[in-house]
């Protein structure tokens, strides 16, 4: 199988087995044998086979390395919406306590507080969005950013720098490249 982009030579064995206390659920258990690493993966998906298991798990580091740009770089997760008819939240409910969203219950009240999620919604989407502008120009134009490799965009190389790269050397240089450039249609709606 193809893993992290080469191709190698696994061994593994499915196995679909009830997990849990008192309420068993039934899971797929992929064992697998890579080199001389033993790995357990478990998936909720009955339908999967164990190929495709592994395949989706070797996504996982591209997916969290994804989140943390999007953490560090965008600030994709730093907004800061509230609304004073939304309930304090408590992190551990007691067994039994009733949930604090329940409390809410005037109309005006939710539906205050259904704006102020899609608040939090759609500036969690625009930073996704940011974050995929940012990616195609840093593979796009990687060779136009100066030579500050202080941070690459998955693994070393001399060819690729970083979102945090091109991030920076954006912050600094975006007005300048726009007065070089006033026929830009983005110059031209910030200019009016």
């Amino acid at each position: 199988m193809t893993i992290y982009g080469k191709e190698e030579t696994i061994q593994y064995m499915c196995l679909d087995m009830l997990w849990g206390q008192r309420l068993h659920q039934e899971l797929r258990f992929v064992l697998v044998r890579f080199g001389d690493q033993l790995s357990i993966l478990v998936s909720t998906d009955l339908t999967l086979e164990g190929t495709d298991i592994i395949r989706l798990y070797g996504y996982r580091f591209r997916i969290e390395c994804t989140f943390r740009e999007m953490k560090q770089v965008i600030s994709g997760f730093s907004y800061q919406f509230w609304s004073k008819f939304m309930p304090k939240l408590m992190r551990y409910l007691r067994k039994g306590e009733p949930h604090p969203l329940e409390s809410v219950t005037d109309e005006r009240d939710k539906e205050n507080f259904r704006l102020t999620v899609k608040a939090i919604k759609c500036y969690v989407m625009c930073s996704c969005i940011a974050m995929g502008l940012l990616q195609l120009v840093t593979v796009r134009y990687s060779s136009l950013v100066p030579s500050l490799f202080f941070r690459y965009l998955r693994t070393p190389s001399n060819t690729i720098v970083s979102e945090a790269i091109v991030m920076v050397y954006l912050r600094k240089s975006i007005f300048r490249l726009f007065a070089r450039n006033p026929h830009l249609s983005i110059f031209q709606i910030i200019q009016a």
